[in-house]
C-alpha cells in the first residue's frame, strides 16, 4: 500500500512542478513514506533524515515531509524532537500535499496534517488520473482495520475500516489498464472486508473481481491481506469461477494456537483458519499460500509453538513473513510481559527453517517445467528480465530482447531461495504480449 501511496504521491505534487529524481543531491523536497508496522520504524526515520541532513550541509535544506503511519502515530512529536522536518502528513491526508508545499514555500511553517479524512483523500484522487505504466500495478480499493487485533497498530495509524465507492476502483482500473498494466493487486488492510453499498445495490471484493476478469487486456489479478473471518463463500467461489484470479492468497494467520489466537484477539479460532484454507483447496485444487507469523507473543508456550510448526507443515505455505513479536506503542499487547528473547530467537530460526525448507522443495518441483510468466522489467545494467509465475515466484531469464509486459513460456533451469531461473521457449504464449 505504501508504494500505492508514493505513486499517487507523485501524482499529486507533478501539477505543482515537481519531478522525480534518482539523485538525493538534486532534491528540492524530501519525501519519506513511512510504515509503522516493523520495530523501531521510528527510529529509521530519524536516522534517515540524518543522512539527507548530512547530504545537504553545506547547501540549500531541501523540504522535508515525512509522511504515512510513523506521521500518523508520531506527527507533533516528530516536528518538535526533528527541527529539520518541515511537515507530517498522515496517510488519510497526503491528498493535501500540494497544498502543503506550497504554503512551506512561501512560510516556511511547520505542519501537521494528520486528520482522518479518507473520503476527502479518495474524492481528490479522483479528479487526478493514475500516471502508473508499471506491468504489475496496485490498486487501493479499502482502507483501515475494525479487528483491533492487540498486537496491531493499523486501527490507529490508518482508521477505521473504508471501503472506495465501486465505480471509482473500475474506472481507475481501467486507467491503469490503458497505461499498460496487465496484472493488478487490489490492496486493502482487510481487502476482503470491502462493502460498499448504493442505493439498492451492494458491492464485495468479489464483485470487484467479476468485474475486473471481464476487461480486456488484463492478464491478471490479485488482491491482499485478507483477514480469515473476511473469507465468505462468494469470495471463495470466485477463486473458482475467475481464470484470471492467481492460485495463490497471503492469508496471515499469525499463530497455530487457537489459545494465542484468542490473546491477539483475531476473531477466529484454528479450527476454522483450517476449514477455510480446505474450502479454498476445494473450489480451486492448485491454490497455494502464503501467511504472517508471529513468534515468541506474550504467554506462548512451547506447546503453542508447536501448534504452528504443525500448522505450517500441514498447508505447506510457499512464502511467508515471519518475526519475533514487538510491542507497537499503544496497542493492548504492548502492555504485557514479554517471553525469555533467546526463547523467542530460537522458536524464530526453527520456524523460519521450516519456511524455507517448504519454499525451496516448492521451487524444486518446478525444475524443468514450463510455466507461464509475466514479465516486468529489465535488470538494471543486464541483459536480464524479471518476471512473476502464477503464484508470485520471481523468474529470471536471458534475453537481448524487451519482454516487459509480455506473458512467455519459461522452463525452470535453476533456482536459489529468491527466485527462478529459466529459458523461454520456443512455444511462446504471444495471446497477451504487449
Amino acid at each position: 500500500m505504501n508504494e500505492y501511496d508514493s505513486n499517487r504521491i507523485l501524482d499529486l505534487v507533478k501539477p505543482i512542478g515537481y519531478l522525480p529524481t534518482k539523485n538525493i543531491s538534486e532534491a528540492d523536497c524530501y519525501i519519506l513514506n513511512t510504515c509503522h508496522i516493523r520495530e523501531k520504524a521510528t527510529e529509521k526515520v530519524y536516522h534517515d533524515i540524518g543522512r539527507v541532513k548530512k547530504e545537504f550541509r553545506n547547501r540549500k535544506k531541501p523540504i522535508v515531509l515525512v509522511t504515512g503511519c510513523v506521521a500518523q502515530a508520531e506527527n507533533e512529536e516528530m516536528l518538535n524532537r526533528e527541527k529539520y522536518i518541515n511537515a507530517v502528513v498522515g496517510p488519510q491526508s497526503y491528498h493535501q500535499i500540494s497544498s502543503i508545499l506550497n504554503r512551506i514555500e512561501k512560510t516556511e511553517e511547520k505542519i501537521n496534517s494528520t486528520e482522518f479524512e479518507v473520503i476527502e483523500k479518495f474524492d481528490s484522487l479522483n479528479e487526478l488520473k493514475n500516471s502508473n505504466s508499471k506491468t504489475s500495478s496496485f490498486l487501493t480499493i479499502q482502507e483501515g482495520c475494525d479487528k483491533f487485533c492487540h498486537f496491531c497498530v493499523v486501527p490507529y495509524t490508518r482508521g477505521p475500516e473504508y471501503s472506495r465507492p465501486f465505480s471509482d476502483i473500475i474506472s481507475e482500473a481501467k486507467q491503469l489498464i490503458n497505461n499498460g498494466s496487465k496484472e493488478i493487486t487490489l490492496l486493502g488492510q482487510n481487502v476482503n472486508a470491502y462493502y460498499y453499498q448504493e442505493q439498492n445495490k451492494h458491492f464485495k471484493l468479489s464483485d470487484i473481481i467479476y468485474e475486473l476478469n471481464n476487461l480486456k487486456n488484463l492478464i491478471r489479478i490479485r488482491y491482499t491481506t485478507s483477514h480469515p473471518k473476511d473469507v465468505t463463500e462468494d469470495l471463495i467461489n470466485v477463486h473458482k469461477n475467475c481464470e484470471k484470479l492467481m492460485p495463490i492468497l497471503h492469508l496471515p494467520v499469525q499463530s497455530g494456537s487457537t489459545k494465542i489466537l484468542n490473546a491477539m484477539n483475531r476473531k477466529h479460532n484454528i479450527d476454522y483458519y483450517y476449514e477455510i484454507i480446505n474450502k479454498l483447496k476445494k473450489a480451486k485444487p492448485n491454490i497455494q499460500f502464503s501467511s504472517d507469523f508471529i513468534v515468541g507473543y506474550p504467554g506462548e508456550t512451547e506447546e503453542d509453538f508447536r501448534d504452528t510448526v504443525k500448522l505450517i507443515k500441514e498447508i505447506g505455505f510457499i512464502n511467508s513473513y515471519s518475526f519475533i513479536f514487538s510491542p507497537r506503542p499503544g496497542t493492548p499487547a504492548s502492555k504485557l510481559s514479554l517471553i525469555n528473547e533467546n526463547v523467542s530467537k530460537n522458536r524464530l530460526i526453527e520456524l523460519q527453517s521450516v519456511l524455507e525448507k517448504i519454499n525451496a522443495e516448492n521451487k524444486k518441483k518446478l525444475l524443468n517445467q514450463t510455466i507461464e510468466v509475466l514479465f516486468e522489467n529489465k535488470l538494471e545494467n543486464q541483459d536480464k528480465y524479471f518476471g512473476r509465475d502464477k503464484f508470485l515466484n520471481s523468474v529470471i531469464v536471458d534475453s537481448q530482447k524487451d519482454l516487459s509486459g509480455q506473458l512467455l513460456n519459461v522452463q525452470i533451469k535453476k533456482f536459489n531461495h529468491n527466485s527462478l531461473f529459466g529459458e523461454i521457449t520456443n512455444n511462446l504464449n504471444q495471446t497477451n504480449a504487449a
